[in-house]
């Protein structure tokens, strides 16, 4: 095991990142797309973005678009390289607000969270879909870890705390049981070759109605290309 420090809220921590990373000219064969922050305050990150926009989708974003050449490199046609993002069950009552993706006009940490896993949705079946039609040997899946315990919590109302802490042992996995379906998504034999999937406790299911308009999709993934500078991704868009 490794470790080479990226900030994910800072788009200049993530392009060194990557350019340290090519530098090493490894293969790529597993990105898991994992950091996140949950209920924060309003806050914003160096480049300007909300923090649960520009942290859990944005900084994610780039990154998988600045090593796309590489896991596309690392894929063969019987061993894909694989995108594993992880999401939330949150996402089901998330609403994407393309005309304030920052929730300037309203902040609300919920709003804002589930707004951007619902993105990351999106993002993951919009890259599925532009992998596809560029014949790589790449596939983007999306992952509900479930009720994790985890430090994740932090920002949450204090009765909510004392509620975790009580019942924790029954309601909540445990970190191990949280990263199962990532893991089954990363290695699973059965995972080979697919992709824009939903997996929740190992089984593919369906995320929600809002998440496969695709009208939507390539809207989110136009805006996000012009918010981290990039002048289509990695991939076109048709």
């Amino acid at each position: 095991v490794e470790f080479s420090y990226c900030d994910l809220t800072s788009m200049k921590s993530i392009r060194q990142f990557v350019k340290r990373f090519r530098a090493r000219n490894c293969p790529l064969h597993v990105l898991v797309n994992n950091a996140g922050v949950m209920l924060v305050p309003e806050r914003k990150t160096e480049d300007g973005f909300e923090e649960h926009f520009g942290l859990n989708y944005l900084g994610h974003f780039l990154l998988t678009n600045l090593l796309l050449d590489t896991l596309k490199k690392s894929g063969t046609h019987s061993h894909n390289a694989r995108i594993i993002t992880v999401s939330s069950a949150t996402h089901y009552v998330g609403k994407l607000h393309l005309n304030d993706l920052q929730s300037r006009c309203s902040y609300s940490p919920h709003g804002a969270y589930a707004q951007s896993k619902l993105a990351l949705v999106l993002f993951t079946y919009q890259l599925q879909h532009l992998l596809t039609a560029n014949g790589s040997h790449v596939t983007a899946n999306v992952v509900d870890p479930g009720v994790v315990n985890t430090d994740l919590y932090k920002h949450v109302f204090w009765v909510v705390k004392v509620v975790k802490w009580m019942t924790a042992w029954l309601l909540f996995k445990t970190p191990e049981e949280g990263a199962s379906t990532t893991i089954y998504a990363a290695v699973s034999p059965e995972m080979e070759g697919a992709g824009g999937c939903y997996l929740y406790n190992e089984e593919r299911t369906k995320s929600a109605d809002i998440a496969y308009n695709e009208e939507l999709q390539r809207r989110l993934w136009t805006e996000s290309c012009k918010m981290v500078g990039i002048a289509h991704g990695s991939i076109r868009v048709p």
